[in-house]
């Protein structure tokens, strides 16, 4: 696992949804192989510090998005995208570790389309396959970690801006968000990567498309919520764990960073995938 770097584009759209800046960038990534002609890009995610959760003013805010708090996040490494299902397959046929996997659980299928129907279990079935077949630790992310990751650096609802618009995002766009515009409703997820369009670490579909399930168990809110960037799994709800990001199914306000989805661990649909997180 060499490191490299991939270049990508990051964009700023203005209230209305209009791109109005553009810019090329380079993000340090590794490649792990998992099978002939399916490999898994990782990108690295520096350490720093920010405030998690959303403002009071932010529109559509729901109470268990605060109150916002300051966390400190240590180095890792992230997918560049959701897992896709030549991804998981390629993982799910190596040998058991704690549970069984179906190779093909997803409702909408393609080999670059994200894995659905994966239950928060499996997923960390997956990761620890993952972990013994490349020899480096890979696990869900915690929400920290996660809104960290997909913020990159930014304060607004959405990585690219105060709006979200069908060209840049797979979700229920018969609604606008804001001063956004509305637009079509796929009912179907997309290929990883389809937007074109990836945040300032280089990371891609991170509003929309699938759910991604997250290590920490469910609390209402963040009152004594970690303040370094490890999971929350003590004091709240273990029937529930964390989901993040929103999806196709979605309106748009339940794809903002910071909105918070919640489900059973042993619960598929195909609104749910993931990503993993390797340690740095």
């Amino acid at each position: 696992m060499a490191d490299q770097y991939l270049t990508s584009e990051v964009i700023e759209v203005d209230a209305e949804g209009n791109v109005v800046k553009r810019q090329p960038q380079q993000a340090d990534y590794r490649q792990e192989s998992l099978a002939a002609n399916v490999a898994l890009d990782v990108m690295h995610i520096p350490a720093g510090e920010f405030m998690m959760g959303a403002p009071e003013q932010e529109k559509d805010r729901e109470v268990d998005e605060g109150p916002q708090h300051w966390v400190k996040i240590s180095e890792f490494w992230m997918g560049r995208t959701p897992v896709t299902q030549a991804q998981w397959r390629s993982i799910a046929t190596l040998p058991k570790i704690n549970r069984d996997l179906n190779t093909m659980p997803s409702t909408f299928q393609g080999d670059q389309r994200p894995v659905e129907n994966v239950r928060w279990e499996e997923a960390i079935e997956f990761c620890d396959r993952l972990s013994d077949h490349t020899g480096h630790d890979y696990r869900l992310p915690s929400e920290a970690e996660w809104e960290y990751a997909c913020r990159a650096g930014t304060t607004t609802p959405y990585h690219f801006g105060p709006t979200i618009t069908p060209d840049l995002a797979n979700y229920n766009a018969t609604a606008p968000y804001s001063r956004g515009p509305r637009g079509i409703y796929r009912a179907t997820t997309t290929e990883v990567g389809h937007f074109n369009v990836s945040n300032g670490f280089g990371l891609f579909d991170l509003h929309g498309n699938v759910w991604e399930w997250c290590l920490d168990t469910w609390h209402d809110g963040y009152q004594g919520a970690p303040t370094n960037g490890s999971a929350w799994t003590r004091h709240g709800d273990d029937s529930y764990r964390v989901l993040r990001g929103g999806s196709w199914g979605n309106s748009p306000w339940y794809c903002r960073s910071a909105n918070r989805g919640r489900a059973k661990p042993d619960n598929n649909s195909n609104y749910f995938g993931f990503r993993v997180v390797g340690i740095a």
